[in-house]
């Protein structure tokens, strides 16, 4: 036989986690082992969520989502062939509305409510369980091999067989109210049969009046038109003649705009010089020699410029070398050094001498070489410094010499740059006149020579061809605006005559004519209305008597509305009818489920809590009144809500376990998920609990989360097989 199990789980994003892999979990007993907030809630809840649907936000409950990401990741399970090879499936989920993607077959035999009561355990459900009131059918037809608990499917039949006999208002398909409104609807009929017969009568005399009626009607809607014509035809003709006489007025006020203004021209352009009749290639020719003129005049006054600047360096440099009182000065202090440096040359080898030669002398005398040699040192120092001394009297003055040959290089440069400077401003008077004649050829001899007063002669001329220019557009303009308007005023007299023809003014054409026609036409109206007013008076009491004939087509809709009622009575009636039996087939189900297999439920359970217990409570079994109840060594019964909170945990953790034991045939291939389950048991009964879940893994595979050390080494004492997933 083949058998699958979970063994890996892969997280693309779900609450803290991102791109994790738990895993390999074995066929059998599991061990998810982490501390706290390593995620092992998170990772029970992953499974859960991708089995059957992510968790919508309800008021402050966690749903895992991340902030910027969908929940997303996949459930790998492997399915042994027997032969000893493994064909591996996943299942994967995105967004709920994407559904299961995978193959689905895998949590075909369980639903969501199952998975969640009897797969998915944990402390809190333990512990909430204990007042459950329907808890003890919940686990009873969990294991029934339906797709719901059949449990469930009762309680949903009896809540739909009292709708159907609810007096409420809002239960639409309810037999009771279903016939009041059969009741009802067959009064409103009577009543709306009654009146519909007398707006019968009145609709006869109604019908008799109508042609006349129109027919009045249909006169007055003529003279109402016709008068309606006259007085838009006679407004549409004041409207013309008031537009004639303005357009005529304004061709007036044209003609005389333009006689003014070709007077104001021809006044204003009467001394115009000849440069205003240049052309455009002429005009930018003479401007072009202009600039030619005013680049060459820009290099004269650059040259003049840069001409003064260096003769007026040169000079002031010359200047400043000829400035006496200083270099007398300078002389004086070089005449008193050189006479120091000759009464040093003198006195220092006099000394030197007359000390060297007395040791010499002395050295001699008493034969002495060191005296000797000292003295004859002396000697020779005193010589060289002499010899030194007359060098330094006798050679030349460089400083003078240089200062000397500055000067003469100074007067030099400056004469030079004054020459230079007579050249440039030679020049420069020559490019003045040769400037003057080519102005004055140019016709420009108004500027005398002037290039920006040439330039201010050229654009005075540009401005008067401008201008020129403008007259001729404003002219033109004047003209075609002139013409415009003449032919809008002869459209306009054109339309004013076919407004008179059009209502049969074609030789009398004044306002007049239009004011006696329309007095004609009102006449005829008032005489029409005077006629009628009788009629339609006697019209409008039918009228409002037949107002009321609307209800008649109340009648026809409450006939229909009888008919649907009385259909979605058979309806009810008959859906009551399969419920009455649906819920007597379904009691019928789960007593005979239960008599086969609540005994063997309950002796499991019974065996398992004595487990766990160590032998304190041996009996789990169920009472007349279908009440929980549990014995214990010394044959005293309880019910749970009498336990401590670790025994009644016990109870319904060992009904779980029995009941997964002999509910083989659900939930196959999904694991059970026990999420830190043994945290209030005491040691003893932690290892009883621990053996009893060891068990459970022989059949089916079994995965415990938990953050003590101490619990993972029970479980391994129970089995020293299980797999250890650290996180």
């Amino acid at each position: 036989m083949k058998a699958s199990y979970l063994q890996r789980i892969k997280i693309d994003s779900f609450g803290a986690f991102s791109n994790k892999v738990v895993g390999p979990f074995g066929p059998h007993l599991n061990v998810v082992f982490g501390q706290n907030e390593a995620g092992k809630t998170t990772l029970a809840s992953f499974v859960g969520g991708v089995l059957f649907g992510w968790e919508e936000a309800r008021g402050s409950r966690n749903t895992y989502k991340p902030i910027n990401a969908e929940r997303a990741g996949s459930l790998f399970f492997v399915e042994d062939e027997g032969d000893g090879s493994q064909d591996e499936r996943i299942l994967s989920r995105v967004r709920n509305s994407d559904g299961l993607q995978g193959d689905a077959s895998l949590v075909a035999d369980i639903d969501k409510e199952t998975f969640q009561t009897m797969f998915s355990l944990t402390s809190d459900e333990l512990r909430t369980l204990r007042n459950t009131t329907d808890v003890t059918a919940k686990l009873l037809t969990a294991g029934s091999g339906t797709g719901a608990s059949p449990a469930h499917a009762l309680a949903t039949v009896q809540e739909r067989l009292a709708e159907y006999t609810s007096r409420a208002a809002g239960i639409e398909h309810s037999i009771a109210n279903l016939t009041a409104q059969q009741s009802d609807l067959r009064a409103r009929m009577a009543a709306a049969a009654e009146e519909a017969e007398r707006f019968k009568r009145q609709d006869k005399e109604f019908r008799e009046l109508e042609p006349q009626r129109n027919e009045l009607l249909t006169r007055l809607d003529a003279l109402n038109t016709d008068i309606e014509t006259l007085a838009a035809t006679r407004a549409n003709i004041e409207k013309l003649d008031r537009e004639i006489d303005s357009l005529t007025d304004q061709i007036a006020s044209l003609h005389d705009e333009e006689d003014v203004l070709v007077t104001t021209y021809c006044a204003h352009t009467s001394g115009v010089s000849e440069l205003a009749k240049l052309g455009t290639s002429d005009e930018r020719a003479l401007r072009d020699q202009i600039d030619s003129l005013a680049v060459d005049e820009a290099k004269c006054e650059h040259a003049v410029d840069l001409a003064q600047d260096n003769f007026a360096t040169s000079k002031a440099a010359y200047e400043a070398l000829l400035e006496t009182a200083d270099a007398q000065a300078q002389h004086e202090r070089s005449r008193r050094q050189r006479g120091v440096q000759v009464a040093l040359s003198i006195v220092l080898p006099l000394g030197f001498i007359s000390a060297g030669l007395p040791l010499f002398i002395h050295g001699r005398e008493i034969t002495s070489l060191s005296f000797t040699a000292v003295g004859v040192g002396l000697i020779v120092f005193a010589i060289m410094l002499a010899l030194a001394a007359m060098v330094m009297l006798f050679r030349p003055n460089k400083e003078e010499d240089a200062k000397e040959a500055r000067k003469q290089d100074a007067q030099w440069v400056m004469l030079q740059d004054k020459k230079k400077l007579e050249a440039c401003l030679e020049s420069q008077e020559a490019f003045k006149v040769r400037a003057r004649a080519q102005l004055d050829a140019a016709g420009l001899a108004d500027a005398n020579g002037s290039l920006r007063r040439s330039r201010t002669l050229l654009d005075e001329a540009k401005d008067a061809r401008a201008e020129n220019n403008l007259f001729q557009q404003r002219l033109q303009a004047l003209i075609s605006r002139r013409s415009a308007l003449e032919e809008s005023l002869a459209s306009a007299k054109r339309q004013r005559r076919r407004l008179y023809e059009r209502i049969d003014l074609r030789s009398e054409r004044t306002i007049e004519a239009v004011d006696d026609a329309l007095a004609q036409k009102s006449q005829q109206r008032m005489g029409l209305l005077e006629t009628s007013e009788g009629l339609n008076r006697r019209y409008g009491e039918l009228k409002q008597e037949l107002s009321h004939a609307e209800h008649l087509h109340d009648f026809d809709e409450l006939k229909l509305l009888y008919q649907q009622v009385r259909t979605r009575q058979d309806e009810s009636a008959q859906e009551y009818a399969r419920l009455l039996l649906a819920r007597r087939m379904l009691e019928s189900a789960i007593a005979t489920w239960e008599s086969k297999s609540q005994p063997e439920v309950y002796r499991q359970a019974s065996r398992l809590l004595s487990l766990m217990t160590d032998g304190r409570w041996t009996k789990v079994s169920l009472t007349a009144e279908g009440r929980l109840q549990v014995t214990d060594a010394v044959k005293t019964t309880r019910d749970p809500v009498q336990l401590s909170l670790g025994t009644c945990q016990q109870l319904y953790l060992s009904l779980r376990i029995a009941l997964l034991m002999t509910a083989d045939n659900v939930g196959r291939a999904v694991p059970i998920l026990a999420d830190d389950i043994l945290v209030n048991f005491d040691s003893t009964r932690r290892a009883g609990a621990a053996r009893a879940l060891a068990e459970l893994a022989r059949m089916r595979q079994v995965v415990l989360f938990t953050c003590h050390e101490e619990i993972v080494e029970t479980m391994r004492e129970a089995d020293p097989t299980l797999n250890e997933v650290e996180l």
